[in-house]
């Protein structure tokens, strides 16, 4: 199985799944993006552990995958605007699915530490 043009093979599909929103942040932008458009410096804020460079970088990655939409407003200053695209929507319920196992099970690793 090879994905984006790439020679790589992948053992499942979800190894795929993994690449394309894996990692500590990716998640965690799709989140903060599930109730509309925002702005860099908004989504900076939502997540403020985050770094900007880091941020930049996601944004950048989930872009290039066709994950989230970048439109920029011809003006200035520039204005731009993030915003799920329809492949992006679509992980939102994978997303939620995680949100709820974290919910159950992190509960019950705070209960086995009481």
């Amino acid at each position: 199985m090879t994905t984006n043009g790439e020679n790589h093979e992948y053992i499942c599909s979800v190894e795929v799944a993994i690449n394309e929103i894996g990692g500590k942040w990716k998640s965690l932008v799709l989140c903060s993006l599930k109730d509309g458009k925002l702005r860099f410096n908004e989504i900076n804020k939502k997540l403020p552990d985050i770094s900007q460079r880091m941020l930049t970088k996601t944004l950048r990655e989930l872009e290039k995958d066709n994950i989230i939409h970048r439109k920029v407003y011809p003006e200035v200053p520039p204005k731009v605007e993030y915003s799920l695209t329809s492949k992006g929507e679509s992980v939102l319920p994978i997303l939620d699915s995680l949100c709820e196992w974290g919910e159950k099970y992190g509960k019950i690793e705070e209960d086995k530490n009481d």
